[in-house]
Parts: C-alpha cells; sequence; structure tokens
C-alpha cells in the first residue's frame, strides 16, 4: 500500500490530503472520496483508506478543516467528553460549512483527474461527511456515480445546504447506513430524506444499524463496534464493485 501527501490548491487556500493506492492494482479501478468524522484525517481514517485502496481504489482523504489549520490532534474516544476539546471540534465542525465542502470538491475531483484517475468516482463519509458525501454527488452528477453515508448526521434538516434538498440533481446510487439511535438524524430526518430521494428517482438504500451508536465504524470512536463495522464493510464494498465500473 502507498500514500502519497498532497497539497490541494482550493478557492479559500490550501488542503492537505492523502491518496492511497495499492501498489497490486495499477491502475486503480475508480476513485473514492474519504470525507472525514468530526475528528479530522488522523490514522484510524488511514487505515480505512488502506482498506478501501485494498480493493483497488484510489482513495483521497482530505483535510476538510484546512482552513483552520493547525488544529488537534483529537482523541476521538474522549474529546466530546472534555469541554475544551468539545468547544474547540465544535468551533471546526460549525465553521466549516457545507457550501465549503462543496466548493473543495470540485479541487478534490481535480486532484485525482491530476493522478490520473478519471473513470467514475465513489464518495463515503463519516458523521459530519455523510451528508458531504450526498452534496458532492449532487453537485458533480456526472463523475460522482455512488455516494454512501455512515452515521452522517443532518441528511434532511431544515438548513438550505440539507442533502435532502438536492436529491433532484443526483445521478449516483445512494446508500445511508443509519445508527440504532442518533440524535443528529432523528426518525424525522430519515423520512424526510426517504421522501425526497424516492420523489427524485434517486437508486438509494436506507438501512438502520440496530444497537449501533453514532460513529461505530470508525476504528479509534469510543462506540467502535467490529461486527457493525464489519457490515459497513461490506454494504460499502458492494456498492462500489456495482457502481464504480
Amino acid at each position: 500500500m502507498t500514500k502519497q501527501d498532497f497539497q490541494i490548491k482550493t478557492r479559500d487556500g490550501v488542503a492537505k490530503a492523502g491518496l492511497f493506492r495499492s501498489a497490486k492494482v495499477s491502475p486503480a479501478k475508480a476513485g473514492v472520496i474519504l470525507y472525514q468524522d468530526a475528528f479530522g484525517p488522523r490514522p484510524a481514517l488511514d487505515q480505512m483508506a488502506e482498506r478501501l485502496a485494498g480493493e483497488g481504489y484510489a482513495v483521497l482523504v482530505p483535510d476538510l478543516f484546512y482552513r483552520n489549520a493547525p488544529y488537534g490532534p483529537f482523541d476521538a474516544k474522549t474529546a466530546f467528553t472534555e469541554e475544551k476539546t468539545k468547544a474547540a471540534l465544535m468551533a471546526l465542525v460549525t465553521g466549516t460549512t457545507q457550501e465549503m465542502t462543496i466548493s473543495d470538491s470540485g479541487a478534490f475531483l481535480e486532484a485525482l483527474a491530476g493522478e490520473g484517475v478519471t473513470g467514475p468516482i465513489g464518495t463515503v463519509g463519516y458523521c459530519m461527511g455523510g451528508a458531504r458525501a450526498i452534496n458532492a454527488a449532487a453537485t458533480h452528477p456526472d463523475r460522482i456515480k455512488a455516494a454512501a453515508s455512515f452515521h452522517g448526521g443532518n441528511l434532511a434538516s431544515d438548513a438550505a445546504d440539507s442533502p435532502h434538498r438536492k436529491a433532484a440533481s443526483i445521478k449516483a446510487r445512494v446508500y445511508v447506513g443509519m445508527a440504532g439511535v442518533d440524535r443528529s438524524f432523528p426518525p424525522e430526518q430519515s423520512t424526510r430524506l426517504e421522501e425526497a430521494l424516492r420523489n427524485a428517482d434517486v437508486d438509494h438504500l436506507m438501512e438502520n444499524y440496530v444497537g449501533m451508536a453514532h460513529g461505530w465504524c470508525v476504528p479509534d470512536h469510543s462506540v467502535f463496534n467490529a461486527a457493525g463495522a464489519e457490515r459497513h464493510w461490506k454494504r460499502l464494498t458492494d456498492l462500489f464493485a456495482e457502481t464504480l465500473v
């Protein structure tokens, strides 16, 4: 497995990113953008990107918080239980808007193309990244063929930039894996998102991971669940295998 460190020029500055590829699959079958959770790029996300790269994809993990660098690092097990780090994290999350990431995603696609990854692209996001993965698919429908969200928050909120409002622009297949109980994505939002996707004729599947808590997929999270994480990997790799061809 190889990791290349990148600096991607965006409208607002320069975002650091890692690009992961398998030496056994060259060229890569397709590209994937992995949108971070609230704790930012770190070894746990590198580990996840390496696993996806092992399936034959070129996987880009950009730093969405680059406008506020340097920051952290944060311990995913304790960062939201300590007031000082919780405040710092929430400032990063709320200060990095959906519109900022929508703008950045064009630069991320260009970075992949510059590395020869010009075919179909998939997106996957965790926590705050879930909505961004779906918004990217709505913004770049001719490039992004699959979008997945796991324990994504505010996918169908009242906000103007909520992903469900852009369902009509999505051509990708969409998968949404929901935590069993998640205050950031309550039942009324899941109903709203389902209706929006269905009314827009989006090929999609929404699945409730009963017993899983918000963050269950990410290995350094306090609520990581190995069995639930493996189920998520099966869904994600099947999604990409069927669409990124």
